[in-house]
């Protein structure tokens, strides 16, 4: 201790550091990395921190708590909340605002880009930024890690399915005219997520709404055969095997949310999934689904009325939409040829195998099907198509009163209703409440009633006599045809209420006439009534006898008899008197 001037407990200490740090020298070496403060904030003093400036002689300005809190505040308005603004064009706006606080101060003496971005840095970290930049809906879609997969999540054949929608990129033309240029049509596709097998779909210009979802879902559950052959396309029950139930059903929040999907849910105990608001990723299948089969027909159909580009002449685009030449029915039938030749031969390159999946498998959707039918979930459960249009079908509330079985401002009967006398008038039979009504948009001549819920017993009503006007239209036709009536009506009560009121006001003036006070007694007066009726009585018929007058005719005239009639009675023999037999009344 003496020789090299150390005290004992250094001594100690580096010993201690020695035995436990290896007994290597480098054990006794300082710790480095506890140099610097890293990670610490500095305190700014009146000498400039950094390198100095190479290419320019003047010092600059270190950044103080007054500039930083005009950072933060300049990057939270300009950058954060606007994804288009670059980090330069937000340093240009803080150099605006500092320049008004501090008119007088230089050029050089502004902090420099390089401070900015090193505050920008330190004080905000990436993926915040990121996250505040474009929302946290686009984050989680198009940013997030991935960390799983669809099938991950998927037992076998038909343990979810997802649905979704999207409006084809080609013009298509009127069936009945093809100069009438119509539009693009919607697309429903619905998918298996183990196999991506197309389990099935909907083509048509109904807007992606329930109407247009529970069509696809309906050819999804149901047999293909007879739906391919009518667009001329044969197949076997085995080529498209996807025939039952699903375990559950993804599908966006708008399309079948509500009480309108709840029968199939209820009574076939369907799971319904709804997919977060703006996350298209949660239906990543279907989604990457339109990708693929519209560009099978988007390469062979340019010119054919294919989206493309823009429309804008000067900027050297086509009007595409005149070139449209295919009508739905076309349509359909690439699509259906695209759908079946993709579930049998398509090849899934990325496909996330499992486990136990055998290496000769070929990744192809039918094959994928008929794998997993055999080895995991087995035969989906299958229902009567006619049950499972109807529980598929809208529903709304009727009610029920004397003219009939109300909904949508039709009246309907139904044989079961009479015979439990729900519709006789002046009786006590209670009438039911909240009772729904399953309804095909398409023709509103029937209706199907469940009088229980979670049934699938129904009973049919039929339009009623009443309504009879509205045979054989859809509903969107009994909306039109009301709206008008209500229309005209309208404007009829407008002169009906003027009218009314002129009415009111003319008997209100013939009941102002007042009367003199009758000189007889009160009680004399009620006992006449009956006198007096009379006496007017027959001064009416009289009355009415001379205003009808006597048509002149050729009389023959009777021969004369030996008693001469008196004067008197001569204006009796040519105008009798029938008072008695017209207005005679029985006692």
């Amino acid at each position: 201790m003496d020789k090299h001037d150390v005290t004992k407990p250094t001594i100690y200490r580096l010993a201690r550091r020695y035995w436990q740090r290896g007994q290597t020298p480098n054990a006794l070496l300082p710790d480095y990395k506890n140099s610097g403060a890293k990670g610490q904030k500095r305190t700014a003093k009146d000498k400039k921190l950094g390198r100095p400036r190479i290419y320019n002689s003047e010092q600059g300005i270190n950044v103080n708590e007054d500039i930083e809190k005009l950072f933060y505040r300049t990057i939270k308005l300009f950058f954060l909340k606007d994804n288009k603004h670059s980090l330069p064009f937000v340093y240009r706006k803080f150099q605006t605002t500092y320049k008004n606080l501090y008119p007088d101060i230089a050029e050089s003496d502004i902090p420099t880009i390089w401070q900015f971005k090193y505050y920008y840095e330190k004080e905000f970290k990436k993926i915040e930024s990121v996250k505040a930049r474009i929302g946290t809906s686009n984050y989680r879609k198009d940013y997030r890690p991935l960390q799983s997969t669809s099938n991950a999540q998927a037992l076998g054949p038909g343990a979810r399915y997802e649905i979704d929608a999207t409006i084809a990129d080609i013009y298509l033309v009127s069936n009945s005219n093809p100069e009438s240029i119509v539009g693009r049509p919607t697309i429903y596709f619905v998918i298996d997520v183990f196999s991506r097998l197309v389990a099935g779909f909907y083509i048509g210009f109904e807007s992606p709404s329930y109407l247009a979802a529970i069509q696809a879902l309906n050819i999804a559950m149901t047999n293909k055969v007879k739906y391919c052959a009518e667009y001329g396309i044969s197949i076997q029950p085995e080529d498209w095997p996807a025939v039952g139930l699903p375990d559950a059903l993804l599908a966006d929040r708008g399309e079948l949310l509500g009480y309108q999907i709840e029968a199939l849910e209820k009574t076939f105990a369907v799971r319904l999934e709804n997919a977060p608001a703006r996350r298209g990723d949660a239906k990543g299948i279907v989604e990457q689904a339109f990708n693929t089969y519209q560009a099978y027909f988007k390469k062979e159909g340019k010119g054919k009325g294919v989206v493309e580009g823009t429309t804008v002449k000067k900027t050297g685009g086509n009007d595409y939409r005149q070139d449209a030449t295919l009508n739905i029915h076309q349509f359909t039938e690439i699509i259906l040829a695209c759908i079946i030749s993709h579930n049998q031969f398509h090849v899934l390159k990325t496909y996330d195998r499992e486990p136990d999946m055998p290496n000769d498998l070929p990744t192809i959707p039918l094959h994928l099907w008929n794998w997993g039918i055999q080895n995991r979930t087995g035969k989906l459960r299958s229902v009567p198509e006619e049950a499972l249009r109807i529980a598929l079908l809208p529903r709304t509330k009727i009610t029920i009163s004397d003219l009939g079985i109300k909904a949508f401002g039709l009246y309907y009967l139904a044989k079961e209703v009479l015979d439990l006398g729900w519709l006789h008038r002046k009786t006590e039979s209670s009438r039911p409440q909240n009772l729904e009504a399953a309804y095909d948009p398409c023709s509103m001549n029937k209706i199907y009633i469940f009088p229980k819920d979670n049934s699938l017993e129904y009973w049919i009503g039929s339009l009623s006599d009443r309504s009879r006007e509205f045979m054989d239209c859809t509903l969107w036709e009994v909306k039109e045809r009301q709206k008008a009536q209500k229309e005209h009506l309208a404007q009829h009560e407008l002169e009906a209420s003027k009218k009314r009121r002129e009415l009111e006001a003319f008997i209100s003036e013939k009941l102002k006439t007042k009367h003199p006070k009758s000189p007889i007694k009160s009680s004399q007066r009620i006992a006449e009534i009956t006198e007096n009726k009379a006496k007017e009585k027959n001064s009416e018929r009289k009355a009415k006898v001379k205003q009808q007058g006597i048509m002149d005719t050729n009389i023959i005239p009777m021969p004369k008899l030996k008693t001469s009639i008196k004067p008197q009675d001569a204006e009796a023999v040519h105008y009798p008197d029938l008072t008695d037999e017209l207005f005679g009344e029985d006692d």
